[in-house]
């Protein structure tokens, strides 16, 4: 183990490359924190009121063996990935690891089934239909990542945006609980359906990023309903961020979000070239940038921390978002 996951006992990191550190697919790692990571809401909050799904792993030993042998021969999974068009959106790539493993587990029924109004209007589609046990079950499945955010006056009014302000945690999770999972009830719904739904739920994952001295601050000190142990990172502003020169970053690619990163040490930029990427990326854009902060491990590099950075004017363009949700909400 390498000297800075001693360090980083409690971080997720540290448990994950305890864990999976011998895989090396970044699609089997990414299916592997999919099926092993913290979710994100507390699926015991009342407030869900029992409509949170978590995975229940009935055999522990199989599933390591199992991403063990995916990991050295990564040829199905692939092909699952490749079946349908090439996505950049981050969501669809997670529904595809997600449905393969349902579909190794002999559990799957079917997945992102449209149900058409008889108007031919789209009414809903259900993530997953899964078999438990004689029961149909509906899922609907999100990974998200939000930042905390905070107005300038350091009030106590906050909340959990997407780091391109197009949503929040409270949006979010009012649709999948008020309109997703009611879907089996529409009469439209009823010819995908082999049999009565038994319940509907919500898998939930994600990352939750904090700023500056509160990172190491919970949500769910703030907001009801999350859970204590899910992922975390920082954000910060380019104004704010510093990486000292013996330290290593990298920027992540949409698709490798999920997972803590590894990657061969040679590929990872020296310091100086890392920063002249980040300077360069926001003289001429203010889009977000997922970063991971990576520590050697023999031949590896491995992500010991993450977090966002973004614009110097992006907290001023995240308050101005949560104004105008707070007012159509109150509307």
């Amino acid at each position: 183990m390498p000297p800075a996951l001693n360090q980083l006992t409690e971080s997720f990191q540290a448990q994950f490359h305890r864990r999976w550190n011998h895989l090396s697919n970044p699609h089997v790692r990414a299916l592997a924190w999919l099926l092993d990571s913290p979710d994100l809401l507390d699926v015991h909050a009342s407030q869900w009121s029992g409509k949170i799904g978590t995975l229940v792993d009935r055999n522990v030993s199989a599933t390591h063996d199992w991403l063990a042998a995916l990991d050295r021969d990564p040829t199905q999974l692939q092909a699952a990935i490749d079946k349908e068009r090439p996505t950049y959106r981050l969501g669809y790539y997670a529904e595809r690891l997600m449905t393969f493993y349902f579909q190794q587990q002999g559990t799957l029924i079917a997945h992102s089934v449209q149900v058409q109004s008889s108007d031919n209007g789209t009414v809903g589609e259900f993530d997953f239909l899964l078999r438990d046990h004689d029961g149909l079950v509906h899922w609907e499945f999100a990974t998200k990542f939000y930042l905390l955010a905070s107005d300038e006056t350091g009030s106590t009014s906050k909340c959990l945006v997407g780091p391109n302000l197009a949503d929040t945690l409270n949006a979010k999770m009012h649709k999948i609980l008020e309109q997703q999972l009611l879907l089996a009830q529409h009469p439209a719904a009823q010819i995908h359906l082999p049999q009565p739904v038994t319940f509907a739920q919500a898998l939930v994952k994600g990352w939750l990023f904090y700023h500056g001295p509160n990172r190491d601050q919970s949500a769910a000190q703030i907001m009801d309903g999350i859970s204590i142990a899910h992922c975390r990172g920082f954000w910060c502003r380019v104004s704010e961020w510093k990486l000292g020169e013996k330290k290593r970053a990298i920027i992540l690619p949409r698709l490798r979000w999920l997972a803590p990163a590894k990657l061969p040490f040679v590929q990872v930029p020296d310091s100086e070239s890392f920063q002249q990427k980040i300077r360069q990326h926001f003289e001429n854009e203010d889009a977000p940038l997922l970063v991971a902060i990576l520590d050697r491990y023999n031949d590896d590099a491995i992500e010991i921390d993450r977090g966002f950075i973004v614009s110097d004017d992006w907290p001023a363009k995240a308050k101005e978002y949560l104004d105008r949700v707070s007012l159509a909400d109150s509307s």
